[in-house]
């Protein structure tokens, strides 16, 4: 009998499925990029994206913009209409995003008036994977949300770019594009390299030295999240159609060997069934020597209870949650951590992937406990302001503020307020 390709999982198990997201040799690698690029500048990125075959010299990792608007021209009338709508539907969604944020004034206790005011960072730097499969759709992602988000200059980094990454680049009206990737490219944005300018945030996914190196500059620049290995979970019920669920899950797998595909249900015959429709669609499908061993990653984990497989699901907080039951658009309130939800079997991920309005870069590896996916908000900051319209503060309010200052023993701070009277 052939062996199951998404194994079973007890729930006791789940929280022993997730590993930290960066290895101490990762980490280690990322790190002495960094110094080197804060040290040396465009010199070591050049060297570096040399050594790792992005680029074959100094001269390329700079692409003009006119190389970009050619691709633009020069690639599939199909293509770019698909590349535009997405565009489009990208940057609607991002501005309504940005018109749902507004300043904040409210009466102060001194006279006058606090609150805060919403602006966006200077600069951005954006990061597109390229390698085995070129990604526009995180050009698209990232330079139009930071756009939107009324950020001035965005650049765009992207190894070894394709005609479609290019064109993407040229459609999101990026202000520069560097050819190279890996934790150079990271450097280069967070240290200024050359041309290539300091960015105030860095956002989109890459491979773990990206991610390791975006987790070392973090203290310097905001980024956006550490996004992992890319991962579903979808939770089903006996009404769940087990060629739906293999076909999203292989969308999944597809990505690299590294995904991790993963199915928690109530029904007790839908693990064979599924298994089954994966071998079968695996037969076909272009991408199956990654995806069957991605599927390795994952695993299948039957549950007592919808409340158990909400339960599973928390614990696990993975990247992209699909929820394929009975009653979807009740469950779906019920549930917590997640990078992004899909509710009802129409709902698929990969709608999310390409563009049909909400961002796809999203917080892998548990981190959806605590770290929203990209969006304007990566790229904001609230500042919030104190204004004084008397000349003389409440004597009450002052004497609590030096009463707390000298609680704490900073006679400094006391005397500071006491000051004003």
């Amino acid at each position: 009998m052939t062996a199951p390709l998404l194994n079973l999982i007890a729930p006791a198990d789940i929280r022993l499925s997730r590993k930290d997201p960066l290895d101490a040799d990762t980490l280690a690698i990322a790190s002495r990029i960094l110094t080197d690029v804060r040290e040396r500048g465009l010199d070591a990125v050049a060297s570096h994206a040399i050594r790792l075959g992005d680029v074959t010299s100094a001269d390329e990792i700079i692409v003009p913009p006119s190389r970009a608007r050619a691709a633009l021209d020069r690639i599939d009338n199909a293509d770019r209409r698909v590349l535009e709508s997405a565009a489009d539907r990208i940057r609607a969604f991002a501005l309504a995003q940005r018109t749902s944020i507004t300043d904040l004034s409210i009466p102060s206790p001194i006279g006058g008036s606090m609150g805060h005011k919403i602006a966006p960072v200077e600069r951005a730097g954006c990061y597109a994977p390229g390698g085995r499969y070129p990604l526009p759709s995180s050009v698209l992602m990232t330079a139009i949300t930071a756009r939107a988000a009324g950020v001035r200059e965005v650049w765009l980094a992207s190894p070894r770019p394709s005609d479609a990454t290019l064109a993407a680049a040229a459609i999101a009206g990026v202000d520069g594009l560097i050819a190279i990737g890996g934790a150079q490219a990271i450097g280069a944005f967070a240290y200024g390299a050359g041309p290539v300018p300091r960015c105030d945030a860095i956002a989109g996914p890459g491979n773990r030295f990206v991610t390791a190196a975006k987790q070392l500059v973090s203290g310097r620049v905001a980024i956006d999240m550490l996004a992992g290995p890319s991962e579903l979970l979808i939770i089903a019920d006996e009404t769940a159609d087990p060629a739906t669920i293999a076909a999203d899950l292989l969308a999944q797998a597809e990505h690299d060997p590294d995904a991790i595909p993963m199915l928690v249900t109530t029904d007790a015959a839908l693990p064979a069934r599924v298994n089954a429709e994966l071998s079968r669609q695996l037969e076909t499908l272009p991408t199956a020597v990654i995806a069957r061993a991605s599927l390795s990653n994952g695993f299948v984990c039957l549950v007592d209870s919808i409340d158990d497989a909400i339960a599973a699901s928390d614990e696990i907080a993975p990247e992209h949650l699909e929820i394929i039951t009975r009653d979807a658009d009740a469950l779906a309130p019920r549930c917590s951590n997640y990078g992004a939800i899909f509710i009802g079997s129409a709902a698929a991920e990969v709608f999310g992937d390409y563009g049909v309005g909400p961002n796809h870069t999203l917080p892998t590896g548990g981190t959806a406990r605590s770290f929203a996916g990209l969006s304007v908000f990566t790229f904001l900051k609230a500042r919030t302001f104190l204004q004084s319209a008397a000349s003389i503060p409440s004597p009450l309010l002052v004497a609590d503020i030096a009463r707390f200052a000298r609680l704490e023993g900073l006679e400094a701070h006391a005397r500071a307020a006491e000051s004003r009277l």
